[in-house]
């Protein structure tokens, strides 16, 4: 297959870059289940912009870097939020309809935010946003979606990208581009508690590293500190929109134990707030209570978070919620440019397995949407399809079938990878653990992983978990310091 943008990913970043980059030629859009199989889609809370008369740009970039620990790339924070507003009208023209109250848009307000900034749906704002980005992706001639569609690694030749190969319909394919891009999304995956989808296996940073990019800032993984505490897989995530609407957090004691942890209380910056109830687990359970508030008001405001609990048998205008941290989102990734370029010609990068440098050592909230929506808008001016395009040769590995002997390997040390992670860079971690067990243990396992001549996306992604995972040990190992969401113990 040829085209002029090979798009991998369909998160807010690939589905917002496809639409642009359709202007000016062919795009083959990739993604590993459906279209709607993005952590996008589980975003709750909304999209953080400069769009009120008492807020400002420096108010923003301040709140920003704050909760980033001073870690961040300054130019990158502010090309992001002097853009920020743009991105949000954009969104409005495709047909997204924030809440508004007579004809403003109504904000609201989450952890580390000094001002009530977020545009918002419900409590399902990345859902509304996917689900009008795909309609118009697919209104588009000169889209072609392929669903169910893995990409297994990226075609490089003397530091250029030339397309991905990629798994389709059991068969290995190559698919050749002018440019290629990387909107793979997360890691979480490669933790044991994570609220993340199961497709987010660290799939775009693994090949990434092996074309020969370059990551930072890798041990920076955020976790969010109110998933649901009970056993889902992925975790159900109780939105920071929650503590934004008064929610109170409370200790197997009844206590407001944040009271008294940060000046900002129940709505310090994620990384505090994990910390804390990571703490406070140790003693009982950590719940989430707004059940002051009225029911009508809750059901209006969060009628996804609302219904799923009443699964569980909790009534949020009654009972407490118990919460648990989990993997959410990680601040590093592959380096990129402002323009979204790497390391390598023709290869470049949005969203979450990007560093752009935007969240520093942790992001503040509802800044994830907005950095993938900001860098994908800007990036299409500078792209120029070629007249002709280079076809190089390359091998195809073997298919392994489902249900072999190396696939049911893959599960089992899929599995050992979680809870390795979980344990080793996890919310609090110890420097000379993670050297003395963690990076040998996992070294085993990608051993065990290399003698394998086969693959399948199972196994392919596997080998993907354990790389990142690796390369997010030996950056946690090199860190002596507590920064942001890295705490050293």
């Amino acid at each position: 297959m040829q085209t002029n943008f090979l798009v991998i990913g369909s998160g807010i970043s690939g589905l917002n870059f496809a639409l642009h980059a359709a202007k000016k030629g062919k795009v083959i859009l990739i993604t590993k289940k459906k279209l709607i199989d993005s952590n996008t889609n589980f975003a709750q809370g909304g999209i953080a912009a400069v769009l009120d008369k008492t807020d400002d740009v420096e108010k923003h970039i301040k709140d920003t870097v704050t909760a980033g620990d001073h870690h961040n790339d300054k130019k990158a924070v502010r090309f992001m939020i002097e853009n920020s507003a743009e991105a949000i009208y954009r969104l409005i023209d495709l047909g997204v309809a924030f809440e508004k109250d007579k004809n403003k848009l109504k904000l609201a307000k989450e952890g580390g935010h000094n001002k009530r900034r977020i545009a918002y749906v419900g409590d399902y704002t990345g859902q509304e946003i996917e689900r009008i980005l795909i309609k118009r992706v697919k209104e588009h001639l000169n889209i072609q979606i392929l669903e169910n569609c893995f990409a297994l690694k990226l075609i490089t030749h003397k530091k250029t990208c030339y397309g991905a190969q990629i798994i389709r319909r059991n068969k290995v394919d190559n698919v050749f581009a002018d440019q290629t891009i990387l909107a793979t999304g997360g890691i979480g995956q490669i933790y044991s508690n994570t609220t993340n989808p199961a497709i987010a296996t660290g799939d775009g940073i693994a090949m990434a590293i092996k074309a020969g990019c370059k990551t930072k800032d890798m041990e920076f993984i955020q976790f969010h500190p109110t998933a649901l505490a009970k056993r889902t897989t992925p975790r159900f995530l109780i939105s920071e929109t929650v503590r934004g609407e008064g929610a109170k957090l409370l200790n197997s004691k009844g206590e407001r134990f944040m009271k008294n942890r940060h000046k900002l209380k129940d709505l310090a910056p994620r990384s505090i707030v994990a910390k804390e109830i990571y703490k406070e687990l140790e003693s009982g359970p950590v719940y989430l209570d707004i059940s002051h508030k009225d029911r009508k008001f809750l059901k209006k405001r969060f009628p996804k978070i609302y219904a799923k609990l009443r699964s569980y048998k909790i009534d949020m205008a009654r009972d407490p919620i118990p919460v648990t941290p989990a993997a959410h989102y990680l601040c590093g990734g592959v380096k990129t440019d402002l323009s979204g370029r790497t390391k390598i010609k023709n290869l470049f990068a949005f969203g979450e397995v990007t560093r752009t440098g935007v969240h520093g050592a942790n992001r503040l909230a509802s800044n994830s949407l907005l950095e993938a929506l900001v860098f994908s808008n800007q990036i299409i001016k500078k792209l120029k399809p070629s007249k002709k395009l280079k076809i190089i040769t390359i091998d195809r590995p073997r298919l392994s079938p489902k249900n072999s002997k190396e696939t049911k390997l893959a599960k089992k040390l899929h599995k050992e990878i979680q809870k390795l992670m979980w344990k080793y860079a996890g919310i609090v971690r110890n420097r000379k653990l993670i050297k003395k067990e963690g990076i040998p243990a996992l070294k085993k396992i990608i051993q065990e992983l290399s003698k394998i001549t086969s693959t399948n996306q199972t196994i392919a992604e596997t080998s993907n978990m354990a790389n990142t995972g690796l390369l997010i040990l030996k950056t946690a190992s090199k860190r002596r310091r507590t920064l942001g969401c890295h705490f050293v113990r």
